[in-house]
């Protein structure tokens, strides 16, 4: 049977306690996606690129050249890790 809605459930102050109880429960592991969720529901930039159509242009022989040798390059010379590259940019 499906529980009917009272006018409590609907109280947007009931359904903020309700959510920070829900929140209060939460393993510390899924803390962390339920704030980014929050952030990106809050935040303009990520919720137009969460809406964003999806890139459907057709990849150019100039744009596979570029990953091909980026690739042939990776394969010779290795990576290097994040915080080198930062350095390296003087960043």
């Amino acid at each position: 049977m499906i529980k009917e809605i009272s006018r409590l459930e609907l109280n947007p102050q009931h359904e903020r306690k309700q959510a920070h109880a829900y929140l209060d429960h939460l393993p510390d592991t899924q803390v962390s996606a339920v704030r980014g969720l929050l952030e990106s529901m809050l935040d303009p930039v990520s919720r137009a690129l969460a809406n964003a159509p999806v890139d459907d242009e057709p990849v150019t022989k100039e744009e596979e050249r570029a990953v091909a040798v980026a690739r042939e390059s990776l394969k010779r010379n290795g990576s290097i890790p994040h915080a080198e590259a930062m350095r390296r940019l003087g960043l």
